[in-house]
């Protein structure tokens, strides 16, 4: 009997010291990934967009984009055929296609660091129009970057009305897009 409580304390022992070896050889714990770098150079001095209807919509017109010095890209231009007297959203998506009929082609938002930035609304006045001078934080003009956002499309978004959103389900029907193009 002692001798069987005794071997049974050996194993038991051995279990401990090899748990312990064991846990000794686990890898350290991560360390905290730091904040991505922003590329701030742009390698172009300007392009463009000209963006043409989706979804029905009779939204046209051509944005002209240059970097800045300060970083960033602005955008300027006019946009008619909007729904007077609201907000839109103006934002860059992740694929330069606009060959679907509601741009659901142009994909989802361009947001390369993942940080839910938008650009700034646009408004439009009585007649349905939009001057767009709005400043792209974040993101360069060619050089192929992970913020580059040549060859992406420009997307005109309008928000709908509650029985829109009910029939469809949609909050945002894509009403403009165009591809980013060098000059």
């Amino acid at each position: 009997m002692m001798l069987r409580l005794y071997s049974q304390r050996v194993v038991l022992a051995g279990a401990i010291v090899a748990l312990g070896a064991c846990s000794s050889s686990l890898a350290p714990p991560p360390e905290a990934v730091p904040e991505p770098t922003v590329p701030t150079h742009s390698t172009l001095a300007g392009a463009h967009a000209n963006l043409a209807s989706a979804s029905g919509s009779l939204v046209s017109g051509r944005i002209t984009l240059v970097p800045r010095a300060e970083g960033g890209v602005r955008a300027t231009g006019t946009l008619g055929g909007l729904p007077p007297g609201l907000t839109h959203g103006l934002h860059v998506h992740a694929r330069g296609d606009c060959s679907a009929v509601d741009a659901a082609s142009a994909g989802a938002l361009f947001d390369p660091f993942e940080r839910r930035r938008d650009i700034d609304n646009i408004g439009a006045d009585a007649e349905g129009v939009a001057r767009v001078d709005v400043v792209l934080p974040e993101v360069t003009l060619g050089g192929g970057a992970v913020n580059d956002i040549l060859g992406r499309a420009l997307v005109v978004r309008v928000t709908t009305d509650a029985s829109t959103r009910l029939a469809t389900g949609l909050t945002a029907v894509r009403v403009a897009c165009g591809v980013i193009a060098s000059e």
